[in-house]
């Protein structure tokens, strides 16, 4: 029996790979072997990072909140229990935009924070 090499499957698995290292420096994106150490460890960097993205968005939303409400004599913790007990439910993306496009309808919920 012939040995198989499975040429074909093993160009197109190179070819794969070299295309997803375009762009790498050197040797990263010419050579197959070190290629694929490169491109495994971006795909494992990517997989981690899109949870890290949410993770790092949702504190800088809660930076810039506070920001906002603290010339309104508000804490960050104050102004989102205010908010809670008014009723106003308002997610924090949507509340940091408003704190840097709008600081006057800001200011108003602040205010409905206060009393709430």
């Amino acid at each position: 029996m012939p040995r198989a090499k499975g040429g074909v499957k093993t160009r197109r698995r190179h070819k794969r790979v070299l295309k997803a290292a375009e762009g790498y420096v050197g040797a990263h994106s010419t050579l197959y072997r070190t290629a694929q150490e490169r491109v495994d460890r971006a795909q494992a960097y990517a997989y981690r990072d899109r949870r890290v993205h949410k993770r790092e968005m949702r504190a800088l939303w809660q930076t810039r909140i506070g920001a906002a409400a603290h010339p309104c004599a508000l804490s960050y913790s104050r102004f989102m229990h205010g908010l809670k007990r008014a009723g106003i439910a308002l997610d924090r993306k949507v509340l940091a935009e408003l704190a840097i496009r709008d600081p006057q309808d800001f200011a108003a919920l602040a205010a409905v924070a206060k009393q709430g």
